[in-house]
């Protein structure tokens, strides 16, 4: 009964965020961007653009700039968050891959500075007075919902550890509809309805920042004005008459 109850949980919040975020990223690709907007110094190439969106994607570079502190925690949780992902790989593939089994140890470690930098953002809404001016409820659950995913991550790691092998086999058996019994511990119950719930809740939350970085004009765009007329689609049928 307990699969059971998780597996549809898992097959709905996997629909939902599939779903959710294709519709999401169609979507931000059909706003028109009709001025040339990029943020000054910006490349006037494409490769430029290409190298500038992978640099905010790998260094946050735009917000180290902008404030050093906001930056060390948010780098610190994402990357931290990337590992403990790549980590999780393990439950999923048979054999494991070795690239994988090479990041375990550091995906060990990576759960505690995902906490760290969480915990860091988290105090930055509440005790700097502009930021927690501007701060809505849900900013404040999205926080407490990562942090009790990352919380109960290592508690299965270093208090209460489960059936891993049991874990693994629950998770297979999803990708290949097969389901297997889940251990019944309440850390990893309320580990997986926790990411559960995150996968559901993603396509609708702030978090979207992840994909609507790369349709975002002021990072997306080449300072080119100059040699090359900017025209948005429909701009440009209404030049054309067609419109």
């Amino acid at each position: 009964m307990l699969a059971a109850v998780f597996a549809a949980a898992y097959y709905v919040a996997f629909g939902v965020l599939a779903a959710g975020l294709g519709y999401r990223i169609w979507e931000y690709a059909r706003v028109p961007a009709p001025l040339k907007i990029p943020t000054t110094p910006a490349p006037t190439t494409t490769g430029g653009v290409a190298l500038r969106l992978l640099r905010e994607v790998v260094l946050f570079e735009s917000l180290f700039k902008a404030n050093k502190w906001i930056w060390l925690f948010g780098w610190l949780f994402h990357a931290a968050l990337v590992l403990s992902l790549l980590r999780h790989l393990r439950y999923v593939t048979q054999p494991v891959w070795e690239w994988v089994t090479a990041v375990q140890p550091f995906g060990v470690y990576a759960g505690f500075a995902m906490l760290a930098g969480l915990l860091g953002l988290w105090a930055r809404r509440i005790w700097v007075p502009r930021i927690r001016y501007i701060s809505a409820p849900s900013d404040h659950l999205m926080l407490a919902l990562l942090v009790g995913i990352a919380a109960s991550g290592l508690g299965m790691k270093y208090l209460a550890p489960t059936d891993i092998v049991a874990v693994k086999a629950f998770f297979r058996g999803l990708v290949s509809f097969d389901w297997q019994p889940l251990p019944a511990d309440p850390l990893l119950l309320v580990h997986l309805g926790l990411v559960a719930l995150l996968m559901i809740v993603f396509p609708y939350s702030k978090l979207l920042h992840a994909p609507g970085l790369f349709f975002s004009p002021t990072r997306n765009q080449a300072d080119n004005p100059r040699e090359r007329r900017h025209l948005a689609h429909w701009a440009r049928a209404l030049e054309s008459g067609r419109g």
